[in-house]
């Protein structure tokens, strides 16, 4: 999400990070490049317009505080109001309210809703550990009873029957009696996909808003239709009294439009992304992580949370301590390492969190690399070795690597290229295990990014450089 967004912006903030002093002149034509990347990521007009004019009067009517060159404040600047335009903060569910804390779902046909409503009900029950129903009031399209029931089964949540016969009012209430009775703290009431110029459908879902009473009224959008997202949003808002927007298919949005519009132009705060088609892949919106990684500075908190959310941790510490008491870094902890990097959604998933990894060079070296298709060719070459092996890799010997080359089916160089990689692994890994080598890592890390995350200033403003007094 936002590649294409983010590869303009950081180019054309790239001209002015240089200058020695904000002036209207200097600013125009990054202004112009800003406004043209907004516009071709899908942003909506009037929003483009405003956005432009609050950064312009920012960076010439504000005094450049002492410690930023005045091209890092420039970027401050366009940070800081990327993040106003989509909320400031995370607005989290209101759960609060007294149980069953009854979530609505609407929006349009092929949005996605009832797969967001067990990635929102896997969500609230891993991070939030509470039990959660789900109940389908979509009478309307063949199957969708039961594809509401799947889903449940596979995030472990509560389904309450229903069929095609009732009514969805009849369905509502009746599932918020069942809640009550099996102590369920939210309840998700998934609803038909409906149009917002379908008058008749619209005054179903309103009736149904106004009988039962919801806490949270979310509506579920599709980020890949752009400002098309918004307007919808709008509409059924004028309808309905939203509390937020989910945006799904993020993943395969490379512009990011929908999130920049939908704020502005409906004044409802976008709650959470769908970002994969996988159950755990919704995550909550938080605007200033969004901004950075539009910027390109990498989304590194977020991050962190992921890693302590996926990694197991049990493993971690028992292979960070036999490193540190001595012990080797073998095949069968390589292949560990590849397990957990899946779990964060793949290399690719990991390296786009990065500050600096949005570098249109370095993405494209990526792609090249292909690294999944890498690691996977290696999963395949460790798991044709012997356990013995995989413990000990300085015994394969060539009669050994030509054995495991035919049971891979893959020529004796791969066999070759692996263990090379593996005892440049096993050298980071030690580094790791020390303390003084992991600081020693991490300025190496620093110094990477001022390289690649956005020239004169970029890196030092957010990345904690020599210039960051804050």
């Amino acid at each position: 999400m936002f590649d294409t967004l983010t590869e303009r912006l950081t180019q054309s903030l790239r001209n002015v990070t240089g200058s020695g002093q904000l002036t209207e002149d200097n600013i125009k034509d990054t202004l112009r490049e800003v406004r043209m990347a907004l516009l071709e990521a899908d942003v909506a007009l009037p929003v483009t317009r405003e956005f432009i004019a609050k950064v312009k009067e920012q960076a010439l009517g504000q005094e450049v505080m002492t410690q930023l060159s005045p091209g890092q404040a420039f970027v401050k600047i366009v940070h800081d109001e990327l993040t106003k335009m989509m909320g400031e903060a995370n607005e989290s569910l209101d759960l609060a309210a007294k149980p069953p804390v009854v979530v609505l779902l609407a929006g349009l046909q092929g949005a996605g809703k009832t797969t967001t409503a067990a990635k929102l009900a896997r969500f609230l029950q891993e991070r939030q550990k509470k039990k959660v129903a789900m109940v389908s009031a979509d009478v309307y399209r063949p199957a969708a009873i039961k594809q509401l029931q799947t889903v449940a089964a596979e995030v472990g949540a509560m389904f309450f029957e229903s069929n095609a016969n009732e009514k969805p009012i009849d369905i509502a209430n009746r599932a918020i009696e069942q809640a009550k009775i099996q102590f369920a703290d939210v309840l998700i009431v998934d609803t038909a996909g409906r149009l917002h110029v379908d008058e008749d459908m619209m005054g179903e879902i309103k009736e149904l808003h106004a009988s039962i009473k919801p806490t949270e009224t979310l509506f579920v959008v599709d980020a890949m239709t752009g400002q098309d997202a918004a307007n919808t949003a709008k509409a059924f808002n004028d309808a309905l009294p939203l509390t937020g927007v989910i945006l799904t298919k993020t993943d395969g949005d490379a512009r990011g439009g929908a999130a920049l519009s939908v704020r502005a132009i409906t004044g409802k705060p976008i709650k959470f992304l769908g970002m994969g088609e996988k159950l755990d892949a919704l995550e909550p919106f938080h605007p200033e992580r969004i901004a950075q990684r539009i910027l390109g500075m990498g989304d590194v908190l977020s991050l962190v949370e992921e890693v302590e959310r996926k990694i197991d941790k049990e493993k971690a510490e028992k292979m960070a301590k036999k490193l540190q008491k001595g012990g080797t870094f073998n095949l069968e902890d390589m292949l560990m390492q590849f397990e957990q990097m899946k779990k964060m959604g793949g290399m690719m998933g990991f390296l786009d969190k990065l500050p600096g990894m949005s570098n249109s060079g370095i993405q494209q070296a990526l792609e090249q690399a292909n690294p999944e298709k890498q690691v996977k060719k290696m999963e395949a070459i460790i798991q044709s070795m012997t356990p013995k092996e995989r413990k000990n890799p300085d015994i394969i010997n060539p009669s050994r690597k030509k054995r495991i080359a035919a049971g891979c089916g893959m020529d004796v160089s791969e066999i070759n290229k692996l263990l090379k990689q593996h005892s440049q692994m096993a050298k980071m890994m030690k580094k790791f295990a020390n303390p003084s080598g992991m600081s020693k890592m991490m300025r190496s890390f620093g110094n990477l990014q001022k390289q690649f995350g956005g020239g004169g200033g970029v890196g030092p403003l957010f990345g904690g450089g020599k210039d960051d007094k804050k």
